[in-house]
């Protein structure tokens, strides 16, 4: 196993130069909401130029990556149902498509799609739904799923493309939205060493922290679950303690000042618990994000045969979180949750 950045260096169209970007889809088109790849419903004016990069879902994560491609000269298509998402892809020098698989044909010869949605159901129906990719895809394509999803859902999305005779890098993330950006976002993939090497420039291009897990799919998705257990049991442990340190009349933004220059520092608790200080619980990352790692987690756990202390019980307060109506707002209402607790 190794592990750091990849060697960086854009790709560019078959024709040599960046193909054009901005294409808009056509006015007054419907959304197609029920779809939550989809971004717009119609055929385009003209055919999409051909791109190196198709980003399906970008949200907050994979918005990011696209702003980031954009502006190191990579050409990009993404497909989003979201108006705003739409706007931002464009302002960034993206195109449009309506479905994933008309993006998926807008890609160059070993081009490569990225999925950035929820969940693995998600990722199926991008994948292999009604106007999925993966009919439109060829060989030498590559499929990066970047969801945090269970491993066997992972190893059955990658089964079902190396039947077509396509690629899949197994390649969750982590670090944030603001990290995802500027290329400090841990990428964590796992695929078969020539899969990488093909790809290296654009892993590069969007991550300095790029760790190879080994070259079995499913890998990647394993540790990203290891990785954001911890990250749960860190991020109610940070609530706890300064919830603690208020009702023994400590000032919340000192305590967390000493925190994060000793021994109980963790970059998530750092980064959240300033945000609920603040009172800001606008979504950068909403409860149920957590929720769901957590649980896959502790699901993971137990088909391996272990029950830790703490991982059942930090999943368990992202779901006392989601039923509490916090569902939508950012996990660092996990400490207004907690102010509410009583011995």
């Amino acid at each position: 196993m190794t592990t750091g950045p990849l060697a960086s260096s854009p790709l560019r169209g078959e024709s040599g130069a960046p193909p054009l970007r901005g294409s808009l889809p056509p006015e007054g088109a419907d959304l197609a909401r029920e779809r939550p790849f989809a971004a717009v419903d119609g055929p385009h004016a003209a055919p999409l130029p051909p791109v190196q990069v198709a980003v399906v879902g970008a949200g907050n994560m994979g918005g990011a990556m696209v702003a980031r491609l954009c502006e190191l000269g990579w050409s990009v298509v993404v497909c989003d149902i979201d108006p705003v998402r739409q706007q931002q892809a464009l302002e960034a020098g993206a195109c449009l498509a309506d479905t994933p698989e008309t993006a998926a044909r807008a890609l160059v010869a070993d081009g490569v799609l990225i999925v950035c949605v929820v969940d693995a159901a998600q990722s199926h129906d991008v994948l292999f739904g009604g106007g999925g990719a993966a009919a439109s895809l060829h060989s030498g394509q590559a499929v990066m799923l970047c969801p945090t999803i269970a491993p066997q859902d992972t190893e059955a999305l990658a089964g079902a493309l190396q039947a077509l005779g396509l690629d899949c890098i197994d390649a969750p993330m982590s670090g944030g939205p603001v990290r995802a950006r500027d290329g400090r976002m841990s990428l964590i993939v796992a695929a078969p060493d020539g899969v990488l090497e093909r790809h290296a420039p654009l892993l590069a291009a969007l991550s300095t922290k790029v760790f190879r897990i080994s070259e079995r799919v499913g890998d990647g998705a394993r540790t990203k679950l290891v990785n954001n257990l911890l990250a749960g049991i860190n991020l109610v442990g940070a609530a706890e303690v300064l919830v603690l340190a208020e009702r023994l009349g400590l000032d919340l933004s000192t305590t967390l000042d000493v925190i994060e220059q000793s021994s109980g520092q963790s970059w998530i608790g750092s980064d959240r618990m300033r945000r609920a200080i603040a009172g800001d619980l606008a979504p950068r990352a909403h409860v149920t994000l957590l929720e769901k790692d957590t649980r896959l987690a502790v699901q993971a756990a137990r088909a391996a045969g272990f029950a830790g202390p703490l991982g059942e019980r930090a999943a368990g307060v992202f779901e006392q979180a989601h039923a509490a109506g916090m569902a939508d707002l950012d996990d660092a209402a996990l400490l207004q949750l907690l102010r509410g607790a009583r011995a």
